[in-house]
């Protein structure tokens, strides 16, 4: 047993329960360590045991999963992956809240046996729990960042082709994103003077849910990319679930149903390839935490064009695959904590388009 992955389920409902727990043990490299009904069991279970990994329901009676979640960061830290199968708006922000507390990933609570969609689901639980198994966590991870000073912009990563103004900001990110987009979002401020186009992984159903939670915190309007619909300053759009996000040659949005890129759609390479074709130098690419290599190869192209790059590092990644692959490849201008790239923005947006950054 000692070479095996230890999880914890924390779920109120007995079927629920039993079929995380069913799930989890008909892989040779999980074991079910335990089960808790609710946020105060699970805290004393810990209390007892040590589990590699949590599986955390949101809506509990007594302590939800949020509070858990909250309360397990500060206290004895594991990482813990939140399994919901609610829609519910008020239970959706919960989820993502869970996340900003400390929760590393958000997985769509399987189905049952005999259902269509039921190996799938459960492989996407079994891949995702193996995976956080290898994140170390941290009491609370700091939303401040370690210094109140702009990102320096080193004058030798400039790029070469001296473009005119940045016309558009390009974003990808999988594992770990949604707090990271939050960090980077409410770090604009209104005024911001160009659009963000963002691309992040994420199981179906869960996307309004995050724009709802990043509108709480953001000064920007965040919405659902609309297929034709024309890119605004200082609006954030997300790509919708299943539809690749692209630029048309008129600078309007541009959604599509083509083949998967990377096993992927939405995926950042689409999102990164076709900002690369209609702006060139004149963009912006952010490669921030997510599993695999999505994004890599164009994050590159993106450089290699004259647009300015950036990979998160992978201090603040909850998972370094894809900026790490990124920046193995020489395809980032820049290396960056979570919390200093929405300073790096403004002060090159200042610098490209004038006095339209505010780095108040």
């Amino acid at each position: 047993m000692n070479n095996k992955i230890n999880v914890l389920v924390v779920e109120d409902s007995p079927v629920a329960q039993m079929l995380l727990v069913h799930i989890l043990n008909s892989d040779s490299r999980l074991n079910a360590l335990g089960t808790a009904n609710n946020g105060e069991e699970a805290l004393a279970f810990l209390n007892r045991n040590k589990p590699d990994v949590i599986v955390m329901d949101i809506h509990m009676p007594g302590m939800n999963g949020f509070e858990t979640t909250r309360r397990i960061m500060e206290t004895q830290p594991v990482p813990i992956v939140i399994c919901s199968a609610s829609l519910n708006p008020a239970e959706v922000s919960q989820t993502f809240q869970a996340l900003e507390a400390g929760a590393v990933a958000i997985v769509a609570k399987p189905v049952g046996l005999g259902h269509q969609e039921y190996e799938n689901m459960a492989g996407k639980l079994v891949e995702t729990v193996k995976l956080m198994s290898e994140v170390r966590v941290v009491k609370r991870w700091p939303r401040k960042g370690r210094a109140d000073a702009p990102a320096a912009i080193p004058a030798a990563s400039e790029p070469q082709t001296s473009p005119t103004g940045i016309k558009v900001v390009a974003i990808g990110t999988s594992t770990g994103g949604p707090p990271v987009l939050q960090t980077i979002l409410a770090g604009l401020p209104r005024d911001f003077p160009i659009p963000v186009l963002i691309v992040q992984h994420i199981a179906a159903g869960f996307l309004p849910g995050l724009v709802d939670w990043l509108n709480q915190t953001s000064g920007l309007p965040i919405h659902i990319a609309a297929h034709g619909e024309r890119l605004l300053p200082g609006c954030a759009y997300l790509a919708p679930d299943g539809y690749h996000l692209g630029l048309g040659a008129s600078s309007q949005i541009a959604l599509s149903k083509q083949e998967p890129e990377n096993g992927l759609r939405p995926a950042v390479s689409y999102l990164f390839g076709s900002v690369a074709a209609v702006c060139g130098a004149n963009a912006v690419g952010v490669l921030l935490t997510g599993m695999g290599r999505d994004g890599a190869d164009e994050l590159k192209l993106l450089k290699e064009l004259g647009a300015v790059t950036i990979a998160q590092d992978a201090e603040s990644s909850v998972v370094h695959g894809m900026p790490g692959e990124a920046i193995k490849l020489g395809g980032a201008t820049h290396v960056l904590p979570a919390d200093k790239i929405s300073k790096l923005l403004l002060t090159l947006v200042t610098r490209r388009n004038g006095n339209g950054g505010n780095e108040s």
